[in-house]
């Protein structure tokens, strides 16, 4: 159907969608036991608590007449929309989520998925950043991807190797200072 001719609203769920991280095509989805656990918390939170309240809401507008006019009205159905695609999202990425346990590299002095690595580039400046899963990063924690350059450079290495990272100002050395892992977890 032409979208020229459906009702606003009909079709644009990708509109405004929040852009989200792309899987490189033939990889696994890995994931810390602890960024599974989370994205199971909350994907459970938006359907046992959020969704069943907006409803409750919109519900309510829908009572109140002229929809067309009803914020709370337009506003719920926007907000349904939003958790509706964020439950598909999480949903999705459980499904194909490989849980990987950083813990059982304990003790080892080889960076793998789950690590916590210190580096220093080739001007002297050190860094730490733990290797974590698409779907579980936050770079404000100091954190990166599994798949981002600097992940890629330093999976497999080990401490006092030099890798090389190709960057948009030019190829730079990282030199491996240290390589943490978490305890394992007591049964």
């Amino acid at each position: 159907m032409n979208k020229a001719f459906t009702r606003e609203g009909e079709g644009d769920e990708d509109d405004d969608a929040v852009p989200t991280p792309q899987i490189p095509a033939g990889a696994k989805n890995y994931i810390t036991p602890q960024g599974c656990a989370r994205l199971r918390a909350e994907l459970l939170q938006l359907i046992d608590e959020e969704r069943p309240k907006v409803v409750d809401v919109v519900h309510w507008a829908a009572l109140n007449g002229d929809r067309s006019e009803n914020g709370d009205y337009l506003y719920g159905k926007k907000r349904l929309r939003e958790i509706d695609r964020r439950i598909r999202f999480l949903t999705k990425r459980l499904e194909i989520a490989e849980v990987v346990d950083p813990s059982v590299h304990a003790g080892s002095d080889q960076v793998f998925f789950g690590a916590t690595v210190t580096y220093a580039d080739d001007l002297g400046e050190e860094r730490t950043v733990t290797i974590l899963g698409i779907d579980e990063v936050d770079t404000g924690r100091q954190q990166v991807s599994w798949v981002s350059p600097v992940a890629r450079a330093l999976l497999k290495a080990r401490v006092g190797d030099e890798v090389a990272l190709q960057t948009p100002a030019g190829p730079r050395t990282l030199e491996v200072l240290g390589v943490r892992y978490p305890p394992p977890a007591r049964a």
